[in-house]
């Protein structure tokens, strides 16, 4: 098992962004703002399912690595800890799945 987790790929993105480096991909990003960041990380989900229907397990592998990249800089731009999603996890975990989710309000126009 790899010793490099979340945590620090979310310190990492951190300090590229403290760097202001116009040739670092998460400094420009992160400069970008939200909505950029946002739909980035929504290509990036969408080719990580493509790559899952398609049995592809290296390119599933590649987005994902990219998924969860682009999710931690929207994460970053949102002020949003690792940490603050793992504690949400960690409190739905006291209750079964199907619980947790019928505890939430439904969004708008979105069906359950």
């Amino acid at each position: 098992m790899s010793q490099f987790d979340l945590s620090k790929l979310e310190a990492i993105i951190a300090e590229r962004a403290r760097s202001g480096d116009p040739q670092s991909w998460t400094a420009q990003l992160l400069s970008a703002g939200m909505e950029k960041a946002a739909k980035k990380l929504g290509e990036e989900a969408v080719e990580t399912v493509i790559a899952a229907i398609s049995q592809d397990r290296k390119a599933l592998i590649s987005e994902s690595a990219d998924l969860l990249y682009h999710w931690l800089v929207v994460l970053a731009i949102g002020r949003v800890s690792l940490d603050d999603v793992m504690t949400e996890l960690q409190a739905r975990t006291a209750r079964s799945g199907v619980e947790e989710k019928a505890s939430r309000a439904p969004a708008a126009g979105r069906k359950g």
